[in-house]
């Protein structure tokens, strides 16, 4: 009984870690580029295009990469860790 109720108080805390981690992990949106991209896509925008939007687009696109794929294997991770502890009580 003990042992259930302290692997439910783990799981909620981890959980709840990783969601304090993703909140302040995750930064607010913002349109960051290095000074000459800048130049390049104000440039750009002012004559009408509309190439600093898809740069924009971009950079987030790349910068969301890394998270997906720490939170594949992390969901990997608990199925595989969920799929031993039904083995186990079993």
């Amino acid at each position: 009984m003990k042992k259930t109720l302290k692997n439910k108080i783990t799981k909620f805390l981890a959980c709840l870690a990783l969601l304090f981690t993703l909140h302040t992990a995750t930064p607010p949106p913002v349109q960051a580029q290095c000074p000459m991209c800048k130049m390049s896509a104000e440039s750009n925008l002012n004559n009408g295009g509309s190439a600093g939007k898809g740069l924009n687009a971009g950079i987030l696109f790349m910068l969301a990469t890394p998270y997906l794929l720490v939170g594949i294997v992390g969901l990997l991770w608990w199925r595989n860790k969920k799929r031993e502890e039904e083995v186990e009580e079993a």
